[in-house]
């Protein structure tokens, strides 16, 4: 049974009760994230989601950590473009004890100085670790490329420059204009009463302000990237990406299968063409990535320098393909029977019902059943696909970026036509 409740001060719950399990899985949602930043303080929503775990007014981070574990839980947050997520999954029985610690974390952070000199150094090595994860580095850069002068086209972790500049009180102010009411979620599933949670929540969140800062979100305006960066490595690493839908557009589910037929499954054209037909790279795929108010589709493959025009020719084949001739019978039947199945799968844990239960609340507002979501996959038509890729498959929109040794020649991006 899914309910839904919101406190005086915005804050909401959402919970999902399942007593056949022995677990609860309970989260704190924030909906703010690396796009609510001013440019200078890039960053410093992910460096707060570190710090909220250094230490608070009644506990350390030692403290924290020896509390937890002694539950035999788990304990993890993160940070995304949009929002911040900070959850936990234990034993029934110790969900007072783990709710008392995620919530004084969460409400109550010390900020210690010391710690965030610390941190930083952290959080550089982070940074450069992407640097050196070229597969994550080549999405990052086209990204930025991708969506220019805008927020959602900047990296989570910030710069060097950026982190290097946080304070006390920076910190404190961010976290006082960001972490209120209405931008806070906290969703459960498992073996509980939602009643005593609720009396739990009041509890500690009953205080919070609802006065924090405003943001004001537009979409970006796509600049498609065609680029090519030389960088020591073994393979090339290649980015091709078109625009995509926001999370509530009402084709968002045809786009969800025209990925799958994509790149999206062992089965996809691509993989099938690209890896099992020609050999040319061990991972190629395609995904989407949906925000508010825009989304990208984009596709990914690591490939030896001298084959890189080989699969972008490849790859613009398939999106020319799939703008001109429907999709067959059998092959859109196997996409949305693989959609269905991995969404059903996807939801045979606590953790993933609690994470589906507070995305649903920040990008729909309701709780969006399970057959509502498979009847909008079943409702998708050949004609449906072939549509959305002639309006997201454009020759203005696809970009590229290419990041690896030096090629035998430089790329003719004049292959990536797709009209």
């Amino acid at each position: 049974m899914i309910v839904h409740d919101t406190l005086p001060n915005g804050v909401r719950l959402v919970t999902e009760t399942m007593p056949h399990v022995r677990s609860v899985s309970l989260g704190v949602w924030l909906a703010r994230g690396s796009r609510h930043e001013v440019p200078e303080e890039g960053g410093i929503a992910h460096f707060i989601e570190h710090m909220l775990f250094k230490g608070t007014e009644r506990r350390t981070a030692q403290q924290i950590a020896e509390q937890f574990d002694s539950m035999g839980g788990n304990l993890d947050a993160f940070t995304s473009k949009e929002y911040a997520g900070y959850y936990l999954k234990v034993m029934d029985e110790h969900l007072p004890r783990a709710f008392d610690i995620l919530s004084d974390l969460v409400l109550h952070p010390a900020f210690p100085v010391d710690e965030i000199e610390r941190e930083k150094k952290v959080i550089l090595e982070e940074i450069k670790m992407v640097e050196d994860t070229p597969d994550d580095l080549v999405h990052e850069w086209f990204t930025e490329l991708y969506w220019p002068d805008h927020p959602l086209g900047r990296p989570i972790l910030g710069t060097p420059d950026t982190v290097a500049s946080f304070t006390q009180d920076t910190l404190f102010r961010y976290f006082r204009e960001a972490y209120v009411g209405r931008n806070l979620i906290v969703s459960a599933a498992g073996n509980f009463s939602h009643d005593e949670l609720r009396r739990m929540v009041e509890g500690a969140f009953g205080g919070v302000t609802d006065a924090g800062a405003d943001w004001q979100e537009t979409a970006p305006a796509p600049r498609a990237p065609r680029i090519e960066r030389v960088k020591d490595l073994e393979q090339s690493h290649l980015v091709i990406g078109t625009p995509a839908f926001p999370q509530a557009h009402h084709d968002r589910y045809p786009a969800y299968l025209l990925n799958v037929i994509l790149g999206g499954s062992m089965s996809s054209r691509l993989f099938q063409t690209i890896r099992e037909q020609r050999g040319l790279a061990y991972a190629v795929f395609s995904g989407v990535s949906s925000y508010r108010d825009t989304g990208m589709l984009s596709v990914y493959a690591g490939c030896a320098a001298e084959s890189v025009a080989e699969v972008v020719d490849l790859v613009a084949q398939e999106l020319r393909t799939m703008r001109t001739a429907p999709v067959g019978d059998d092959e859109l039947r196997r996409a949305k029977d693989h959609l269905k199945g991995s969404l059903m799968l996807s939801l045979e844990s606590t953790s993933s019902r609690m994470t589906h239960l507070a995305r649903q609340e920040m990008y729909f507002g309701r709780h969006v059943t399970l057959d509502e979501i498979i009847a909008g996959i079943e409702g998708v038509t050949r004609e449906d696909v072939l549509r959305v890729a002639g309006e997201l498959f454009t020759q203005d929109t696809v970009g590229v970026t290419v990041l690896g040794p030096a090629g035998p020649a430089a790329l003719d991006f004049s292959r990536l036509a797709v009209a």
